[in-house]
């Protein structure tokens, strides 16, 4: 097993770039300093830095090291906090993160005066620190049963058509499965689930489907609708400013619409007291404004 301690001499070492200053900023000898990275390279059974080099270089295993480095000080930090301070860490994928989850915390930290700290990212990378231990639980757009976690379902979001507001369906009401099968999609993030839902809602007809670009975020398949470059098909709650201020054109499908199902998820074995079960508890029970939802 890694030596916390020497892990974090060897993170301070990458940032200052001498052992003098990392000595330093760690607060111990530079024989310390020294010694830490001998006995991390010795539990490791390669070499992590090259001494000889101007300003102290990592070598290709260094290089190598660095991420999981981060991640074991992270992790250390957050299970030295959950015992101490009970802060909460919340995970959530990208359009959860920026467009849905605001006003749940806020009602959530105002009622419990609960500490939380909030990660936003791409939804495979906040589902795998989920599973690391980095974050307590996640608020997810795809949910791929992974070992040692469980989930459920958490709200169900219907997908809307956008386009530029001088797009030829300005005058439609909705918009028909055949239109879409003729035009130029862009797509958004991927690892969201959005493209298997869109394939199963179109069935025969998804092979019809021109997606032209996959531009990464809802924020810049928005941008790329308003300057004509194609449609897209996004969440509701993503693009309501927008339908309110009238700076794109948001049409619902016609008849049923595909809904995404949002998913709350967790690893096993958490405490019927933890943190993280009284705001999934708030996540579910509450409006988002702290009003109880209607039974």
């Amino acid at each position: 097993m890694l030596n916390p301690q020497h892990v974090a001499t060897f993170l301070a070492l990458v940032d200052a770039k001498s052992f003098h200053e990392a000595a330093r900023r760690r607060n111990i000898s530079q024989a310390a300093v020294s010694q830490h990275i001998r006995k991390l390279e010795e539990r490791l059974a390669v070499r992590v830095v090259r001494r000889d080099a101007p300003g102290c270089e990592l070598t290709p295993e260094g290089v190598a090291f660095l991420p999981f480095a981060e991640s074991l000080i992270r992790i250390n930090e957050r299970a030295l906090a959950a015992i101490r301070e009970r802060e909460l860490t919340v995970g959530a994928s990208s359009n959860i993160g920026t467009y849905y989850l605001q006003s749940y915390m806020q009602s959530f930290i105002q009622q419990t005066g609960q500490r939380v700290d909030v990660v936003i990212g791409a939804n495979p990378g906040i589902a795998e620190r989920l599973t690391s231990g980095e974050i307590d639980m996640a608020l997810l757009e795809w949910w791929d049963d992974r070992p040692g976690c469980e989930a459920r379902p958490w709200r169900s979001e219907e997908l809307v058509v956008i386009a530029p507001i001088d797009h030829a369906w300005r005058e439609r009401g909705s918009v028909t499965r055949e239109l879409l099968c003729g035009a130029t999609l862009l797509g958004g993030e991927p690892g969201t689930g959005t493209g298997r839902l869109i394939e199963h809602y179109f069935g025969e007809d998804a092979h019809r489907l021109h997606v032209a670009r996959r531009l990464g975020s809802t924020e810049a398949v928005k941008r790329w609708v308003k300057s004509g470059l194609g449609v897209s098909l996004v969440l509701a709650g993503t693009v309501e400013q927008e339908r309110v201020d009238g700076s794109l054109l948001v049409l619902p499908f016609e008849g049923e619409p595909p809904r995404k199902q949002l998913h709350m998820a967790w690893r096993k074995g958490l405490l019927a007291e933890s943190n993280a079960l009284h705001l999934m508890r708030h996540l579910t029970e509450t409006d988002g404004n702290g009003a109880l939802q209607p039974c």
